[in-house]
């Protein structure tokens, strides 16, 4: 049994830690019942749920959501929009979110889905350094979609000083050390 305050009070029969959480006005809580003898705490248990739901709706207001982001194209895009619908793709991976690419086929275009194929692995490869592959071009349709996800982030190492500021430095506390003696 441990006590309120975090205190061993060692094992006893059940009706006795019944009458130390009675007295105390507190209630006697299985911590873990599978135990051999089971672990139980005196506490006020209205106020341990209160803290535990509150710790709950914190982690929950902290995850984050990942989204899927699509991204339509067509397969006659021009340069420039393009380049528009890279950067906007570019914005949604850094955000951490997962990104759709289509490319929507109309009328005669359905003849040349390999025109299509080709706009969707052009914009994977533009996007290698900061997304991952997760589902190849693939026809549904009149559409042609594939999914990329964000690449896992490293942390960026401290950059180390250049070697002439470093000497310069060493230097300094040579003179001044020659200074004081």
């Amino acid at each position: 049994m441990i006590a309120e305050d975090g205190e061993q009070l060692g094992v006893m029969p059940t009706q006795a830690a019944l009458d130390i959480a009675y007295e105390k006005d507190l209630d006697l809580v299985k911590i873990s019942p599978g135990a051999k003898p089971p672990v139980c705490k005196v506490m006020d248990y209205g106020k341990y749920k209160f803290e535990q739901s509150k710790r709950e709706k914190e982690a929950k207001r902290n995850q984050h959501v990942v989204e899927i982001k699509e991204i339509r194209m067509s397969p006659v895009i021009d340069t420039n929009d393009f380049n528009v619908k890279l950067r906007n793709g570019h914005k949604f991976l850094k955000e951490g979110d997962r990104l759709k690419v289509t490319v929507r086929f109309r009328g005669r275009q359905m003849a040349h889905t390999e025109i299509g194929r080709g706009v969707l692995e052009r914009y994977a490869a533009a996007c290698e350094e900061i997304a991952v592959l997760d589902k190849n071009p693939k026809l549904e349709g009149r559409n042609m979609s594939m999914f990329l996800s964000p690449r896992a982030q490293k942390p960026e190492k401290a950059k180390p000083a250049p070697a002439a500021e470093t000497a310069a430095e060493e230097q300094a506390t040579t003179e001044g050390a020659t200074e004081n003696a």
